[in-house]
């Protein structure tokens, strides 16, 4: 397993990069089955609107506390949801490593997400930030917690799949 605090600045921004590829190529692939794998068993993912998170309030529009959670939201999307078919492609920039608290790993990230509907019209669907804490695994770099601050205070249509 990799010790952070081991690692040059420049290996520690790979790493970071690396993973957030992984995230945004699993999401925009449909693979999202795959998803869950990314992040470690006691994870926290949220979704969460820039008004709430600015000023401390919880509300989410997801929260998800496990992975096991998050395995949930893949299988209730794909057999129960109901939703129009839709395609992501997600742009990603200034991805900035804070740091190495303890053994986390802190960064964050600039995000925009382009969605295309069926009858092929691309949109600017949501835009943000990641905030991320990620952490070494024996498979690599992995999440602990994902925040994930939307920008966009309205969203057109249902959010389905992860951000």
């Amino acid at each position: 397993m990799i010790d952070l605090s081991k690692l040059s600045a420049l290996e520690l921004h790979y790493a970071a990069s690396k993973l957030l590829s992984d995230y945004v190529e699993t999401i925009d692939e449909d693979r999202l089955e795959q998803w869950p794998d990314l992040f470690v068993t006691d994870c926290v993912y949220q979704v969460i609107a820039r008004e709430n998170a600015d000023r401390g309030l919880p509300t989410s529009a997801i929260y998800c506390d496990s992975r096991g959670m998050l395995v949930d939201r893949i299988v209730a999307l794909r057999h129960a949801n109901i939703y129009a078919k839709h395609y992501y492609r997600h742009v990603l920039s200034n991805v900035n490593v804070k740091g190495v608290e303890g053994d986390e790993l802190v960064v964050q990230s600039n995000y925009v997400v382009l969605q295309t509907l069926v009858e092929g019209d691309t949109h600017v669907f949501n835009a943000g930030k990641y905030l991320d804490r990620m952490v070494a695994t024996p498979d690599g770099l992995r999440f602990k917690r994902k925040v994930v601050v939307f920008d966009t205070y309205r969203i057109p249509n249902l959010l389905v799949t992860p951000l």
